[in-house]
């Protein structure tokens, strides 16, 4: 296998060198889509002792700024692609000499797909559900003979953080902070458990799309999914965002470091200067946000408020995707 892990997160980690291809064209940059949000106060992180990467909550401030009122869709990424040329990470052929020791014959374009056996294992080793699909890519999300034809209105997957950065970039617009994307998330609901309140199905409703059953041998799709759902399926939050937890994990542009919260500036934010995962420490690392699809009670359970997730930039998988912000002006 040319992929490892990233422990504490529900996807795999694939390190490469190479970097994007872009031709740079640039497209005009509209508002249609987003929705604009007053800037203001909230606790970041949570004490949840679940997820001591995102201690301690503390109050964090945020300008006004616009956000994607849903993730990137395939319909979308497909206009970037067309007018740029661009090609993602996962459909570049990787350096052998950033795997010594690989047979050059594995050594494939390719991507991450969750892949769950038909019975039930121990949790503690994730490659058990998860593999490397040669030819998996934003377009075959699930390797060969997968298509994103007719799901024009799903979330693109499989793009890594570089990806999304061009992606951005060619919108005018860019990657949301961490704070950002946090206080949108919360939509002025201070203290919940869940971004949407305290209770995970209030009156028996579904908020969000995570897997429901027992993990990962037997999904029940009782939210009407098994895997990714359209956008805006899920109801939206009081900001009028959807799908700010659950469905695909989505890349924000701060590099990742368990201790950042507990001397993180009051006033907008923006990441620490470098990155450091001590699971990976060799490994440059952007935060992630919101959870998945995977995500259960069982496993992961990162779509609770305030908890966090992490990638290597280089890396993608079929439940990891990103929505863009601008600036207020």
């Amino acid at each position: 296998m040319i992929i490892g892990l990233l422990a504490g997160c529900d996807h795999p980690n694939r390190s490469i060198n190479n970097g994007p291809k872009l031709t740079q064209v640039v497209n005009n940059y509209s508002h249609d889509g987003m929705i604009h949000l007053s800037g203001g106060s909230f606790q970041m992180g949570t004490d949840d002792p679940d997820f001591p990467d995102a201690k301690p909550a503390h109050s964090v401030v945020v300008k006004d700024f616009w956000i994607d009122k849903h993730e990137v869709t395939n319909a979308q990424f497909r206009q970037f692609v067309d007018a740029t040329h661009y090609l993602t990470i996962a459909e570049q052929q990787p350096n052998p000499a950033d795997f010594p020791g690989v047979d050059p014959a594995m050594i494939v374009p390719g991507s991450a797909v969750f892949t769950p056996p038909d019975h039930q294992v121990s949790l503690d080793n994730p490659m058990q559900w998860w593999k490397y699909i040669p030819a998996a890519s934003w377009q075959h999300p699930l390797g060969p003979g997968s298509t994103i034809k007719g799901r024009e209105n799903y979330p693109v997957v499989q793009v890594c953080y570089e990806d999304a950065l061009a992606y951005a970039k060619w919108a005018g617009k860019r990657l949301p902070t961490e704070a950002e994307w946090e206080f949108a998330a919360r939509s002025g609901k201070p203290g919940a458990i869940y971004y949407w309140g305290n209770e995970l199905h209030p009156n028996r409703k579904i908020m969000a799309n995570n897997f429901q059953g027992h993990f990962p041998d037997h999904d029940l799709g009782t939210d009407g999914f098994k895997g990714v759902a359209p956008v805006m399926s899920f109801p939206a939050n009081a900001f009028g965002l959807y799908d700010m937890e659950g469905n695909v994990w989505e890349w924000c542009n701060d590099f990742y470091r368990p201790d950042y919260y507990s001397h993180s500036p009051q006033a907008d934010p923006t990441g620490p200067a470098d990155s450091f995962d001590p699971d990976d420490p060799k490994s440059v690392v952007r935060v992630q946000r919101g959870g998945s699809f995977i995500c259960s009670e069982q496993y992961c359970m990162r779509y609770k408020a305030g908890s966090r997730g992490k990638g290597e930039v280089k890396s993608a998988s079929n439940n990891l995707g990103f929505r863009c912000v601008a600036d207020s002006h």
